[in-house]
Order: C-alpha cells, then sequence, then structure tokens
C-alpha cells in the first residue's frame, strides 16, 4: 500500500514514515501543500494524510481542489486544531478522517486500515482466499492449508497487493508503485527480490505453486497450474 504524507514538521513526519515504513507501506513525504497536490496528481495513493496548516498552500485547499478534479483517494487530516467546528470544515472540504495532534501511531496505523478497507483506487476485501492460501487483511495473517506462514512487513505488503488483484497480471512498475515509495524507484530488480522471498514462504514445499512469472510481463497469484 502506498500513502502519502503531506506534513511540515519534520519530527512528525521523520517518525511517523519510519512506523509505517516498518509495517510495510510504502511512504512519499512532502513539506507544502503545493508538493502535496502534484504529488496526488502523478501517483494513485491509497490513503493520504494531509496537515492542514502548512507552508504554499493549506491541506483543506489542497483537499477542495483534488476533489473537484474528481480524486476519490481517503484523505485522513492530521492537524492540532480540535474543536468541532474544525472537524466539521475539515469534512466538509472532503477529508474522510480527522485525527488531532498529539495522536498515538497505533491509533493512526488503525484508521489508516480503515481508510484503506473503504477504498479509493480499490477496494480490499477482509479476507482473500486462493486456493489453499488465505489472506486476512484485517489482521493481516497468512496461512496456506491451515498452516501459519510469517511474513515481514513488505512481504506481506506485497502478497497483499497480488491478492487483492488475484487472477490479474501486474508489471513489475505496477508492483513496484504500491509497494516502494519514490525513494526506491529505479531498482528494478528489488520487486524479483521480494518475490523471491515470498515464493519460499508462499510455494516452497506444496505442489500448487499459486505466485507464477508472466515472462516477459511480470506477475500474477492464481490457483491453477
Amino acid at each position: 500500500m502506498r500513502i502519502l504524507l503531506a506534513e511540515d514538521d519534520r519530527a512528525i513526519s521523520g517518525a511517523v514514515k519510519k512506523r509505517l515504513t516498518a509495517e510495510g507501506y510504502a511512504v512519499d513525504v512532502c513539506e507544502n501543500g503545493r508538493d502535496a497536490y502534484d504529488y496526488m496528481q502523478a501517483t494513485a495513493y491509497d490513503v493520504v494524510l494531509m496537515d492542514i496548516m502548512m507552508p504554499g498552500e493549506d491541506g483543506l485547499s489542497v483537499v477542495r481542489r483534488a476533489r473537484a478534479q474528481g480524486m476519490d483517494t481517503p484523505i485522513l487530516f492530521l492537524t492540532a486544531r480540535d474543536s468541532v467546528d474544525d472537524r466539521v470544515t475539515g469534512l466538509d472540504a472532503g477529508g474522510d478522517d480527522y485525527l488531532v495532534k498529539p495522536f498515538a501511531l497505533s491509533e493512526l496505523l488503525a484508521r489508516i486500515r480503515v481508510l484503506a478497507r473503504r477504498g479509493g483506487t480499490r477496494r480490499a476485501a477482509s479476507a482473500i482466499d486462493v486456493g489453499d492460501l488465505h489472506v486476512d487483511t484485517a489482521s493481516r495473517q497468512v496461512t496456506r492449508a491451515g498452516r501459519r506462514i510469517d511474513l515481514t512487513a513488505r512481504e506481506y505488503a506485497l502478497l497483499e497487493i497480488l491478492a487483492t488483484h488475484r487472477d490479474t497480471v501486474l508489471s513489475r512498475d505496477q508492483i513496484g508503485e504500491k509497494l516502494f515509495s519514490y525513494d526506491y524507484m529505479g531498482a528494478s530488480n528489488m520487486v524479483d527480490v521480494y518475490i523471491r522471498y515470498l515464493r519460499r514462504k508462499i510455494d516452497d514445499g506444496y505442489d500448487v505453486k499459486l505466485i507464477k512469472t508472466v515472462r516477459g510481463v511480470g506477475y500474477v497469484l492464481r490457483e491453477d497450474a
């Protein structure tokens, strides 16, 4: 899942990005409203975390412009303003949720999961089954043939991308855009490396291989042999 974090306080953005990255999310960070709007135009994010008070253009104006352009990405406002009127203004501007600073990172993660399930660029099911593989997107638990599979945060993120688009061939670029932030782009073999890691845990030891390579195109998760 790819997230945009628009926040001009570097202490906050640094802490949030570190935690989200550790959870397997790809995170792009910008520090002013104009850049935030440009990022949103250039990339299909799963969730946007938008500070309200930013230089260049405030978050409310950015979101109003984005919504006027038809953008339906879930947006969570992050702000120190905590009055009821401020919350109503944020929601009326096009925000989907509102979190007051200071906040607990665990609560932020929970709200991100809710927004991701609500959907914008895609709507994720609470559980996805591909053959005997079961992916619970709410708890992020994975089992195959009833056996629990422990994945790193990045491996799980990759599996969720493939499972959400089951039976659909995804190119390396399509996977990379979801799996990595701009910091990682250009490392063309990174997707292949993580596919190899994931195959060891998902497919090794099973007769039916679920992660398939489509030569010259990319990868697909499907049950057929």
